[in-house]
This record gives structure tokens, C-alpha cells and sequence, in this order.
């Protein structure tokens, strides 16, 4: 115990930055999840004080991830509605991630090609965006389904009726919250040290609490309605408090839709955790490597625990841990304080927390939606060529067009046909002794599957009569059975040719 405080003044300061970064951020992606906002700080609660103290990692901070707001938003559409039921498969999903930390599979991250993964992440930022949009604007209803499947009488009518639903309350929380978050990132926080020390998302927090209390006063001509603002139940006694807890519904367990989110959340979840891990590490100053198989069991049970209190899955974070290794953390002890200080809020000062306009939180969440989709990234994508850059355009479009699980197959399939045309194209090499000799050298690939028979078959057609061939597999570590009964043919049939056949390095 007194090695976990050894480090207690570097980590308490760091913890607070920790939590004022955190508070928003559960909050906007709990709004951008469809879920109840309370989910988002249980899920913030358990991912420092759970998650952190079974960890291995030294300084990753874990909490609910935008990468999962959309998946999590589409599951509880897809499970009817019932957050109920979406929790066991949080549940499902954790015991899952323990399997597969027990299994050793720390190491599944590597097999996801980074085009992919950064198209993931870029198709996540551009959702977020789009999602947020209504509720930056003040208007809860979406702009997606109506358009999109009305015809043009119809579709006019909704984007009119979305336009006259604009609150201009809510637009003007907006734009002066996105105009401080950029001016802080860009100007602010660049010059001045007071600026680095307090976090952005923590200004826009007050000063959207400072418009919304000047606009019920009656200053402005506007005012958030109650609905545009954050709802979190304010209990009355300890015990309303606990009531506020959602609990699990298991007879959702005979619903195999239950069982396809869990997968899905544990992969992606899983995914997420290890990529932060990576980058977390390389941030260390001490060059800390973190236990990947451990990890995944710590965020297994994470969210084991988050989903029977009633919160949203978790992933360890890049925005959060990076926080707390900027502002001095040198031991999970800041994680795990974090965590402390979100329960200690949520139940002492809720009544504070309902005083933030949701056009603050949906603002931070656009400036975390372009930060993920960068314009720049895709020129840089652009400039690695297109073998990078079709996988990861195919993997944004596809997650805008079908969804996150859809797009990332998409995304893997294309990367799969590239590495399969560049097996196609590099099945073995053909050589004359002299230009005019009739003696021919096929040397094989490293490795021949039957997709390259094809090609291998109409090579050894042109090989004119009265020649010489060898062939070549002393290199060759699998040459699929199909090629071999190819070769085979060939070497059978090259005496009614006049063709001699020498073979090396394989068994025909």
C-alpha cells in the first residue's frame, strides 16, 4: 500500500486535471451514446477506481471512449430501445475481454492493419460530428432517417422543420464554446502556462454554466429549454442515490442480438485499449512497458462491474491519459483518484452538473470529431500511396454508409485484396540462360497458393518445344497442392514436347 502513495504528490495534482478533463467528456459521449448521462460518469467512476487499480499500465487513464459512442448508440437501437438489456451485453463483453486476456491475445491490435484502424477512428470522428449536430443546434430530433429515405416534397419539409427548430440559445452556446475550445488549443494555451494548466473542455464548461444562468435570468432574449440541458437525477438521500443505478435486465440473454453487440463491443473495445496502451507507453518518460494480457483482463472486468451498475463500456483513453502524463502523473494512483473525485461530484454537486447546457457538451465532442477526422490525415494517408489510402477511404466510407462493424469488414477487405494482388503479381520468376537459349529457369515464390495457378499454367504453355526448363522451388516454403498438380501435368507431359524437366528444392 505505501508503494501505491509513493508518488502521491505528483499523482494528486495530475488526478484534478484528470477530472475536470474527464467530467465533460463522460457526460458529451453518454449524450452522443443515446444513454443516460449518469451511465457515463458510473462508466468513469469504474474505469478509474476498478479499472486503475487492477491495471497494469503505470499511467493510461480508462473511462467511456468516443470510439464506442456510435456502436454503443446503434446497439441500443438495434436491442429495442431497452438500455436494459444493453448493459448485459456490457456484461457479456467484459467477460469476453477477460477470456481474452487469460487466452493471451494482448497482441490482437497487431493484425488490424493501421490504415484500417486510423480509418476507424476518422469514421468515428465524422459520426460523432454528424450526430451532434442536432443537439449543438438545439434541436433534438436528427436530421438523418427522414432525409435519406423521403422524397423531395418530404425532405424539404424536414430540412424546413429542422431549420425552424433551431434554438438560437443553444447556436449561441455553441459557437462561443467551439470558438473557446479553438482559441484555447490554437492560441491560448500555446503562450501562456496558466492556459496549459486548466483544461479547455473545462473552461467551455463554465462558461456554458455562465450563459445558461444569464439567460434564465432574463439578460439575453433566449434561454435553453429544459430538455437542452444535462439531466442527471439530483437525489434527495443516500438512498435515492443507489436507486439511481440501473440494473442489468437478464432475460435479455435469449436475444441473440445481445450476444452479436457483446462480440462486437469486446473487439473493438479491446482494439481501442491496446492502441492506447501503445501510445501511452512511448509517452512515458520512464519508458514503462504495460502488461497487454493484463490489461485486457482489467478492462474486463471494468466493464463486468460497469455494466451491472448500469454504465457505458469502457476502454483505457488516449485523451485522458495523455492529460495526466502532460500534467506530472508517475503512477496509477492519479487514474484511481480521478475515479474518486467523479463519485465524490456525483454525489455532492449534481445540482451543478444540471446547469450544463448540452450545446457545451455536443461542442466538445465536435472538436473531438474533427480532431479524429483531420483533413490532414487524409493527405497524409494520400501521400502513402494508394495501398494505405484504399483501405482507409473504403473503411470511412463504410462506416458512413452501413455501420462501425460493417465499415472495419469493409476496410479489412480491401487490405485483403491488395495483399492478395500483390501475391497474384509475385508468384515466381522466369529467366533465359542466353536471349536465344532454349534453357529456362522458373524460380518460385516464398509462397505459391492455388490463386496463382492460373498464371503459372499459362507461363508453362509458352514454353516452346525442344526446350530446357528447371524448376526452381529452393526457396519456396508452401506451394499449394493445386500448383504442384500443375507442375506435375507439365513435367508428365514435356516429353511429347521434347522438353527436358529438372526439378530442385521440391517433391513433385
Amino acid at each position: 500500500m505505501s508503494s501505491l502513495f509513493k508518488e502521491f504528490r505528483s499523482d494528486l495534482p495530475a488526478s484534478v486535471v484528470v477530472f475536470f478533463v474527464a467530467v465533460p467528456l463522460c457526460l458529451g459521449i453518454a449524450l452522443a451514446s443515446g444513454a443516460p448521462l449518469f451511465a457515463g460518469l458510473i462508466a468513469g467512476i469504474v474505469g478509474g477506481i476498478v479499472v486503475g487499480g487492477v491495471s497494469g499500465s503505470p499511467l493510461g487513464v480508462s473511462g467511456p471512449a468516443a470510439g464506442l459512442a456510435v456502436i454503443v448508440l446503434n446497439a441500443i437501437a438495434t436491442l429495442g430501445g431497452s438500455f436494459e438489456a444493453f448493459l448485459v451485453a456490457v456484461v457479456l463483453a467484459g467477460m469476453l475481454q477477460l477470456a481474452l486476456g487469460f487466452g493471451g491475445l494482448g497482441g490482437i491490435a497487431y493484425y488490424f492493419p493501421s490504415s484500417v484502424i486510423k480509418g476507424m477512428l476518422t469514421g468515428i470522428g465524422l459520426l460523432i460530428i454528424l450526430k451532434q449536430i442536432p443537439h449543438a443546434l438545439g434541436s433534438v430530433r436528427p436530421i438523418g432517417d427522414e432525409l435519406v429515405t423521403a422524397g423531395g416534397q418530404a425532405a424539404f419539409g424536414s430540412v424546413s422543420t429542422f431549420l425552424q427548430s433551431i434554438s438560437p440559445a443553444a447556436a449561441m452556446i455553441t459557437v462561443i464554446s467551439l470558438a473557446l475550445l479553438i482559441a484555447w488549443d490554437v492560441w491560448l494555451a500555446p503562450r501562456w502556462r496558466f492556459f496549459r494548466l486548466v483544461p479547455g473542455p473545462l473552461a467551455a464548461v463554465v462558461v456554458g454554466i455562465l450563459l445558461n444562468t444569464i439567460m434564465q435570468r432574463g439578460a439575453l432574449p433566449w434561454a435553453p429549454d429544459a430538455h437542452q440541458l444535462v439531466a442527471i437525477p439530483v437525489p434527495a438521500n443516500v438512498g435515492d442515490f443507489f436507486k439511481q443505478f440501473t440494473r442489468p435486465d437478464f432475460s435479455a440473454l435469449a436475444n441473440i442480438d445481445v450476444y452479436v453487440v457483446a462480440v462486437v463491443l469486446a473487439l473493438i473495445a479491446s482494439v481501442e485499449t491496446l492502441l492506447c496502451v501503445e501510445a501511452t507507453d512511448r509517452l512515458d518518460t520512464q519508458k514503462r512497458i504495460t502488461p497487454t494480457n493484463r490489461e485486457l483482463k482489467a478492462q474486463g472486468i471494468g466493464n463486468i462491474v460497469s455494466g451491472l451498475l448500469g454504465g457505458l463500456p469502457l476502454s483505457q483513453v488516449i485523451v485522458r491519459s495523455s492529460a495526466n502524463i502532460a500534467f506530472g502523473a508517475r503512477s496509477k494512483l492519479s487514474a484511481m483518484l480521478h475515479g474518486f473525485l467523479i463519485l465524490a461530484s456525483v454525489a455532492t454537486i449534481p445540482t451543478l452538473l444540471n446547469l450544463i447546457p448540452l450545446a457545451t457538451l455536443a461542442s466538445i465532442l465536435l472538436v473531438v470529431g474533427y480532431k479524429l477526422a483531420k483533413p490532414a490525415l487524409f493527405a497524409q494517408m494520400y501521400r502513402h500511396g494508394w495501398e494505405q489510402f484504399s483501405p482507409f477511404v473504403a473503411t470511412v466510407v463504410g462506416i458512413l454508409a452501413t455501420d462501425l462493424l460493417r465499415g472495419i469488414g469493409i476496410g479489412i477487405a480491401v487490405g485483403i485484396a491488395i495483399v492478395l494482388h500483390h501475391n497474384l503479381r509475385n508468384p515466381f520468376t522466369i529467366s533465359q540462360h542466353a536471349p536465344d537459349s532454349p534453357t529456362y529457369r522458373i524460380a518460385l515464390a516464398e509462397e505459391v497458393s492455388f490463386l496463382n495457378k492460373g498464371r503459372i499454367l499459362q507461363q508453362l504453355q509458352l514454353i516452346p518445344a525442344h526446350s530446357h526448363v528447371l524448376i526452381d522451388g529452393t526457396q519456396s516454403k508452401v506451394v499449394d497442392f493445386d500448383v504442384l498438380e500443375i507442375l506435375r501435368d507439365f513435367a508428365g507431359h514435356a516429353t511429347a514436347r521434347n522438353i527436358v524437366v529438372d526439378v530442385r528444392g521440391i517433391t513433385l
